[in-house]
């Protein structure tokens, strides 16, 4: 008979584990899933050897946070600010598109991680690098990140997932504009959104690119080779 081959080692319990655990969990059934129990499961340990490793649960989401702002390609200070922060903007919608559980922890922690702190110094840096006063700086971060939390927030509840699907749930709708009581709905619908090569995703490139430009408007402007104050 010949013998059997030894089962593979798991690799030894960390931090970094439980954490990448904790948000595969919530990858799959969102945070509702996540529980110490169920976390222990994943990993095939008893719960109580988790908190060799986290203190609580609130320090296991405070961990998934961070590595969720670790996911996100930073905007790098003295780079060309609207080419810096609309990568950063576009990174940070794909991060939460794959994990739109924590649209609604991004911004809740009281306990930020080193690469939450990392993320949000080189958003400011490269702000204040291009000439925004803090209280522009401070507008412009707020404005940013309501945009893309909002729009990263529109796309998980929408009832459909990319253009491929899109036309099995707008047909049923497009049926109940026939009356005639909604004609601008019916025209945006039939002429725009079924129309071939329409992505709604696209949306948000033209509203980021809109909120830079308006930003932009709001930098000084030389004057005579020196800036002028901001009014």
């Amino acid at each position: 008979m010949t013998e059997k081959s030894a089962a593979p080692e798991r690799p030894p319990l960390s931090r970094e584990r439980v954490v990448q655990a904790a948000m595969a969990i919530a990858d799959d059934g969102g945070l509702a899933g996540l529980t110490i129990r169920s976390l222990a499961k994943s990993l095939e340990t008893k719960p109580m050897s988790l908190y060799h490793y986290v203190r609580n649960k609130d320090e296991i989401l405070d961990g998934i946070v961070d590595a969720i702002f670790n996911e996100i390609e930073l905007p790098v200070p003295g780079g060309e600010w609207k080419a810096e922060l609309k990568r950063r903007a576009i990174s940070a919608r794909e991060v939460l598109h794959r994990h739109p559980w924590a649209i609604a922890l991004m911004e809740s922690r009281t306990v930020p991680g080193p690469a939450n702190l990392r993320h949000h110094d080189a958003v400011l840096g490269t702000l204040r690098a291009a000439g925004f006063s803090l209280s522009l700086a401070a507008h412009t971060y707020a404005l940013l990140d309501a945009y893309v939390y909002g729009s990263a927030l529109q796309e998980a509840s929408l009832p459909f997932d990319g253009p491929e699907s899109l036309a099995e749930v707008a047909g049923p709708m497009v049926e109940m504009f026939s009356t005639g009581d909604y004609p601008h709905l019916q025209e945006f619908a039939l002429q725009h959104v079924l129309q071939p090569g329409y992505d709604f995703s696209e949306e948000f490139d033209f509203g980021l690119d809109l909120i830079l430009d308006g930003l932009a408007a709001h930098l000084p402007r030389p004057v005579g080779g020196v800036e002028a104050a901001e009014a």
